[in-house]
């Protein structure tokens, strides 16, 4: 392992519980010796801060593993190790690098005569130490030979792995990346029902039970247990609550994004996952928010006065709004899949995130049955299982959308989901008056309905 800070670490150390003799590389002398005072006792754990001692100590073919930042960190790397390897040995890159930069890769170590891997992992600090969702793609041939270390090391899920080889070039990072974008928007939407819920008077006692609660049933996710667990966390320096003394400015790492701009280059719509990039842009004009607060009131509209009542309907539009998250993040992978031969085995993908990583939840296991049932479904909500939740949960959206609005309250992504829902299911949408206006200001032609073929019209001033 190239990179030995938090999940480098903890990566190696779960590779060693399970029987792998391992060796870590940092430059930093103090890491190197975290890695081996960390190590259980028993198993084969060594850091060094030479690299090349390290690739000396490796079985051919040589198994080399990076976790360093994104971008040219790699690229160093990769420089680094040139001259020390030979044809056949391994490389796979762990972080969160831009699937472009991967595609890149694979060809330079190709003609360099070593195989290259892109993996995404999924799962934060305490995933990569006791079982990450795990997302290898590239070069098949390689996989073979990291294949039983990473099944023994990822999340289980009714003693399946969650990992599997998910496609061609870059198709393991470009998942990482979608799976990013769906965190991204999910993590917005459980932001927007938790200000709904404390403008309908709920403390942060309160606040807990109702997530725990959500958690306990057909909504379980690994993000609602943690939301829930948050709003208990005591501040050591205030005596209050530390969500009530977190800044509302949030901070990202680019990868929703990436997700974001590729599904405009794909020509997918991915709104909500838009929405919580801008959401989280927005949030970083603290000081423009302020001035603008003081000119703008909110409305004067109160939430319903029936607090039970505005609960379970945020919980619909809730699990309504999740849903068109993952259907817009599917549909992207299903489009990437052929437009950039990936060859992307979308219930795989499914069946990976089910256990270990940030997005788990049960409503996978309902997607996953959706695409084994139809492996060439494009969108999730085409599938009849999928489409009775919505239908179910449509009113509740509805609503609480029109509360937020009345009220003032910023539900960007509750909106976005709601928007991209009506006009996806539009049998008919309201852009044939955009065809006719680039064509007036533009010739830039329309289609008609009654035949085939463009036509250009030279329009009248009227």
């Amino acid at each position: 392992m190239i990179g030995l800070g938090v999940m480098g670490r903890n990566l190696l150390l779960n590779m060693a519980d399970h029987g792998f003799a391992v060796i870590g590389f940092d430059k930093d002398t103090e890491k190197a010796k975290a890695l081996e005072t960390s190590a259980s006792a028993g198993t084969r754990v060594k850091g060094v801060v030479a690299l090349e001692e390290m690739i000396s100590q490796l079985q051919r073919p040589r198994r080399v593993m990076m976790l360093v930042p994104a971008g040219k960190p790699v690229d160093d790397v990769l420089e680094s190790l040139k001259p020390l390897l030979e044809p056949g040995d391994i490389v796979i890159d762990g972080g969160n690098s831009h699937y472009t930069d991967t595609l890149r890769r694979v060809t330079a170590t190709k003609e360099a005569g070593f195989h290259f891997m892109g993996v995404g992992v999924s799962g934060g600090e305490q995933g990569a130490r006791t079982g990450p969702s795990i997302m290898p793609g590239g070069d098949q041939e390689a996989y073979a030979h990291v294949k039983p270390m990473l099944e023994a090391i990822s999340a289980k899920v009714d003693g399946e792995p969650c990992v599997a080889y998910l496609g061609k070039g870059a198709a393991g990072h470009y998942v990482k990346m979608v799976h990013n974008g769906i965190e991204y928007a999910i993590m917005q939407l459980i932001s927007e029902s938790y200000r709904l819920l404390k403008a309908a008077g709920l403390d942060n006692d309160q606040l807990h039970e109702v997530y725990k609660k959500w958690n306990e049933g057909d909504m379980q996710s690994f993000l609602l247990e943690i939301t829930a667990d948050i709003f208990l966390q005591p501040d050591d320096k205030s005596g209050l609550r530390l969500i009530d003394v977190i800044s509302d400015k949030a901070g990202s790492k680019g990868t929703g994004k990436w997700t974001s701009q590729d599904a405009m280059d794909l020509g997918v719509p991915a709104t909500v996952i838009d929405t919580a990039v801008s959401m989280r842009t927005i949030s970083a004009f603290r000081d423009e928010r302020v001035q603008a607060a003081a000119i703008y009131k909110e409305p004067k509209i109160p939430v319903p006065a029936d607090q039970q009542l505005f609960i379970s309907q945020v919980q619909d539009a809730l699990q309504f709004a999740t849903i068109i998250c993952y259907a817009q993040g599917m549909a992207m992978l299903h489009s990437a899949s052929s437009a950039l031969d990936m060859d992307i085995p979308l219930p795989q993908a499914l069946k990976v995130w089910r256990g270990g990583c940030i997005i788990r939840s049960a409503l996978l296991g309902t997607f996953y049955n959706a695409m084994q049932q139809s492996p060439g479904l494009p969108n999730l909500l085409l599938n009849a299982t999928v489409a009775d939740i919505i239908k179910g949960k449509e009113h509740n959206m509805r609503a609480v959308i029109v509360q937020a609005a009345q009220a003032g309250l910023p539900a960007a992504g509750f909106m976005a989901a709601l928007s991209y829902f009506d006009a996806y299911r539009s049998e008919k949408l309201p852009t044939n008056l955009v065809q006719a206006q680039r064509d007036y200001f533009g010739a830039h032609t329309y289609q008609r309905i009654d035949m085939p073929g463009s036509f250009h019209t030279s329009w009248q001033h009227h």
